[in-house]
């Protein structure tokens, strides 16, 4: 596994890291579309029930995030300084951190869950649907953790094709076990839309396996023993003060879908199922920066390390600049295939008349991300996580709650206030972002020799 963080061009390995975990996320992505498009092949109920269920999903994912940031910065920043052995050490006590909490997760996730729902409004068969998925969810959380953990481990060493490898056999293992599932066969009863969560969870649960074997293929865990997995109190709370602050932030994009879905849903389920069919195409055109946010955290988190602000100040440029190339070309496609994406997901006239709406704004907001998702994932490589979360919490929150009633109710322009709502609360977040950033680095380059 080569480990030239610190020394090699930054484009070069900007391209090196970027480019295989954008594929994965790729892949990634296109999973949850397989998963979407079969939802609506159930019915509208199913597919709007998944859309309610993913800012509940969401929660695992934000967990996951967050523990794979923290353990980044953290084996980064060992290996950054040469301190190989505490690399090692955060590798094993981060394992055994996330399946902790994946244990904790699910047992609240499941007590949860249905209180939620029914505060979001759903009842009946739209309840019990929503249910039945993320349970299965919840159930096959601890493999999701783990698999958040070891691709940070193998990222923070410079590794982000051995993930994409499985998120790529993934997808194809996806579109057989999904229909497989959904509708029964070769002695399965037909499961509907717990199915689909079923599939999730058995090729999460291959992956771990898959995962495990190449952490120890490539010398990352080759004398691994299993009482290092014994918690280690100061590790924890290294890998909680810079992670969970990540996965709070996180955890606020959660909150934020769960407030426009509310907000949202008062115009009926047809609007709920376009905005969770309209946020996956956006999914697909944020794919290639995820790739920019995950090269970024690794290679700030290595250089930090290292003392090296210059670097750092040259992967965000190198960053910046692929980024909004690529969101150019996100925005444009958005534009000029938006009512065939949207007919990918739904035959119902209402949803993709709602979808088309959404995205010929939202494609104007994909620099914007650019702009948060490599700033922030700079800030986390150098330790500094915790802006990011009262960015989120603005973002997500506070943003929403003030802006979308004036806009929607007092102003009287509707769902069509939600939608202009969401743009200019991320254009002005991802300013006050690049604001930010502009003066840690400053400081930080001021401080950091006699650090």
């Amino acid at each position: 596994m080569k480990n030239d963080l610190t020394a090699a061009p930054i484009p070069h390995l900007v391209r090196r890291l970027a480019i295989p975990a954008g594929t994965g996320f790729f892949f990634n992505t296109m999973f949850n579309v397989v998963d979407t498009w079969y939802g609506g092949k159930l019915s509208t109920t199913a597919l709007a029930a998944m859309s309610l269920s993913f800012p509940v999903f969401f929660i695992v994912l934000a967990m996951g995030t967050g523990l794979s940031s923290g353990t980044t910065t953290m084996i980064g920043n060992a290996l950054g300084r040469g301190n190989r052995g505490e690399a090692r050490r955060y590798v094993s006590q981060a394992l055994s951190f996330g399946l902790l909490n994946a244990i904790l997760l699910t047992m609240a996730g499941l007590v949860c869950a249905e209180p939620i729902f029914r505060f979001m409004g759903a009842r009946n068969d739209y309840l019990s649907l929503a249910v039945s998925y993320i349970g299965v969810i919840f159930c096959g959380s601890i493999v999701l953790m783990l698999n958040f953990v070891m691709s940070a481990i193998l990222s923070s060493h410079g590794n982000t094709w051995t993930y994409r490898n499985f998120l790529v056999g993934g997808f194809f293992l996806n579109l057989a076990l999904d229909p497989w599932f959904m509708y029964g066969g070769l002695g399965l009863p037909p499961l509907g839309l717990p199915g689909i969560a079923l599939s999730t969870v058995v090729i999460h649960g291959m992956g771990t396996v898959f995962l495990f074997s190449r952490l120890f293929r490539s010398g990352v865990m080759n004398t691994f023993r299993p009482r290092e997995l014994w918690p280690n109190w100061r590790c924890y709370r290294e890998l909680a003060r810079y992670g969970f602050p990540s996965a709070l932030n996180m955890m606020t994009i959660s909150l934020g879908i769960f407030i426009v879905t509310w907000f949202v849903g008062g115009y009926g389920k047809e609007a709920v199922a376009a905005y969770g069919s309209a946020t996956r195409i956006e999914q697909i055109a944020l794919l290639p920066i995820m790739g920019l946010n995950t090269s970024t955290l690794a290679l700030t988190a290595q250089n930090f390390g290292a003392l090296r602000t210059d670097r750092i100040r040259e992967v965000l440029r190198v960053s910046l600049r692929y980024g909004f190339s690529l969101a150019s070309m996100g925005t444009l496609a958005a534009l000029l295939m938006t009512s065939q994406l949207m007919s990918l997901f739904s035959n119902d006239p209402q949803v993709i008349a709602i979808g088309i709406r959404f995205l010929r704004i939202e494609a104007f907001v994909l620099p914007a991300y650019v702009l948060l998702y490599i700033c922030i994932s700079a800030m986390q490589g150098i330790k500094q996580p915790l802006f990011a979360l009262w960015v989120g919490l603005y973002r997500q929150v506070a943003g929403p709650t003030c802006v979308f009633p004036l806009l929607a109710t007092a102003c009287g322009w509707g769902i069509l206030g939600i939608w202009w709502g969401i743009f200019g609360i991320t254009w002005s977040a991802a300013l006050i972002v690049v604001a930010y950033v502009s003066w840690i680095l400053k400081k930080l380059e001021k401080e950091l020799p006699a650090v």
